[in-house]
């Protein structure tokens, strides 16, 4: 009769593989789907062992790593579905403007980095908000600081520019320039180029500044990598391949340091889709090349709007509160709408029939229709996929649209972090008004909906890209620490909803719900420790939450 406890051998080789563990965790809260447990242990990277301490020593070898947590808790890794960590990186090493800053404050830390700037060199950096300003900007502010140096700084949320003078003549762009298709110039009611820039002429304008080198984008790459790791990120969909330096410079750079096993996350890769960019079809096509053991780049991003701003160029089924001066009057009321309707559906319908998944930018109700009209389209003519598009941004959705993305199976994604009062909320607020922004990030109501929800934080549109201070407000809808003022708090969800939305409602988008999201015999061991119970603390000390392990796959990638 065979002895129920041997080990059995490996079927294709015949060797009896090591019994004992190559890491244990002891002494700790481990927070399992079925209770509390105070241990766990991992082989060749798989979850083996989960119990007391006394059941988890026992298998303990001459060569098992023993980490003592000494009561600290152990929960999933967590997963951002929508960050851009080469935009963080690049953007930290330029002129940064903390968020929220006052037009002096602003000013001053410009003319700063004008002085220290080579004769003539271009000055790159962000970021801004009109509301924080006190007005939308323009060029001659800039002028006064820097009249010879091209000067040129994003807004918060990376859908508008602010130029001087010198930056518009390095580009070209004057009274007679005509706006791009999906952007404008604004224009001073003279027809002159204020300076700042929306959509697509802000991209125009970018193409003329200096991008970033291959050196200073695998360096901007692996300083945003690590800091995701230490808040406890062990998975992460990159939301936009080429968006700060180009396609094939950012491919570069996260082949390059996968090669190198830099790349300690699960990363999926979207990669950008343009109707005004030719070469995006060759690397959709050339997609796999770029695949390896960490990164997967089976998703395409697809930009159907702005941002619900002082632009007003998120695509709205309500109008505005206000109109821009010297703007078309249908884009000022309603926004716009990137790509037409017919367009849209044939590619969403060709990508899915190929197995790519999509992710939409959609801040926009309108926007947030024609993303789920594209998905049905595609499953009409393609019949049932496991492939989860993911409805990305969802500032507003139509109330009426909220029961549609469960029966065609897609996502709604809620990015960045701002469901709590900050300078862009502001802008928003004045935008839509008071009324409109009730149910702006309508967390809630999409969780009742019955679709899939995730979350992304849209770093670096949001100044840091720490999930515990998401998961605080999302339950709060305050400022990280409690605050007298709160954005959309009929909107707020449940403390254990909050972080299923960055553990297991995450795997299941990225198709990997049978290996992550929860920790259990069989799973993958991308574990985190912390240093407290966030499910036991008072809600608003979650945002203070500290990472002090991360493993991914049973390896040690960051030690606080």
């Amino acid at each position: 009769m065979p002895d129920p406890n041997a080990v059995p051998a490996d079927s294709r080789t015949g060797a009896t593989p090591d019994p004992y563990a190559d890491t244990l965790l002891i002494g700790g809260n481990i927070r399992t789907p079925t209770g509390p447990a105070q241990a766990l242990a991992v082989r060749d990277g798989i979850i083996d062992a989960v119990g007391t301490d006394a059941d988890v020593l026992r298998r303990r070898g001459p060569r098992t790593r023993v980490f003592e947590l000494a009561g600290a808790t152990v929960l999933p890794g967590l997963h951002d579905l929508h960050v851009h960590p080469i935009y963080a990186g690049v953007r930290e090493r330029r002129c940064k403007v903390p968020q929220g800053s006052d037009l002096p404050t602003t000013l001053r830390i410009v003319a700063e980095h004008v002085a220290r700037a080579a004769p003539g060199a271009w000055v790159l950096g962000g970021q801004w908000d009109a509301y924080a300003l006190g007005a939308t900007p323009d060029r001659t502010q800039l002028d006064a600081i820097a009249p010879d140096h091209p000067v040129l700084l994003e807004d918060t949320s990376g859908h508008s520019s602010w130029a001087n003078s010198a930056a518009l003549r390095a580009a070209g762009i004057g009274p007679g320039t005509p706006d791009p298709v999906g952007g404008i110039f604004e224009r001073d009611a003279d027809g002159r180029p204020t300076g700042v820039q929306r959509e697509t002429a802000a991209e125009f304008l970018a193409g003329h500044a200096p991008r970033a080198s291959d050196e200073e984008v695998e360096e901007a790459l692996e300083w945003a990598l690590g800091e995701m790791l230490s808040y406890g990120i062990t998975s992460f969909t990159e939301a936009a391949v080429g968006f700060t330096a180009g396609a094939p410079s950012e491919l570069r750079a996260y082949t390059r340091l996968a090669a190198r096993d830099a790349v300690k996350q699960r990363a999926r890769l979207c990669l950008v889709w343009s109707p005004h960019d030719p070469t995006c079809e060759e690397v959709i096509a050339r997609r796999n090349h770029y695949a390896s053991r960490r990164l997967t780049p089976d998703c395409v991003k697809v930009f159907l709007d702005g941002v619900p701003t002082d632009s007003h160029t998120a695509a709205m089924l309500a109008p505005y509160q206000d109109t821009v001066a010297g703007r078309d009057p249908e884009f000022s009321r309603y926004g716009i709408l990137a790509i037409a309707p017919p367009v849209l559906n044939h590619l969403v319908t060709r990508l899915d029939r190929e197995g790519i998944t999509v992710k939409f930018h959609a801040a926009g109700d309108a926007a947030v229709r024609a993303a789920l009209d594209a998905i049905e389209t595609a499953r009409e003519a393609n019949g049932p996929s496991p492939h989860m598009h993911n409805v990305g941004h969802c500032t507003f959705v139509a109330p009426s649209d909220l029961a549609r993305a469960a029966r065609i199976g897609a996502t709604f994604e809620v990015s960045p972090y701002l469901w709590r009062p900050s300078p862009i909320c502001s802008d928003i607020t004045a935008a839509v008004g008071a009324k409109a922004v009730e149910r702006a990030w309508p967390v809630r109501d999409l969780l009742d909906s019955g679709a899939l929800v995730v979350a992304g934080s849209d770093w670096c549109v949001v100044p840091s890209v720490n999930p515990w201070a998401a998961i605080e407000s999302l339950v709060t809808r305050q400022e990280p620490g409690g605050s007298a003022d709160s954005f959309g708090a009929a909107q707020a969800v449940t403390r254990e909803e909050a972080f299923d939305l960055f553990t297991v409602n995450a795997a299941r988008q990225e198709g990997m719900a049978h290996r992550v999201g929860r920790i259990e015999p069989g799973m993958l061991a991308d574990v985190i420790a912390v240093d407290r119970d966030p499910f036991e603390i008072p809600v608003t000390e979650v945002h203070a939450t500290r990472v002090q392990l991360t493993f991914v796959g049973g390896e040690l990638v960051y030690r606080a």
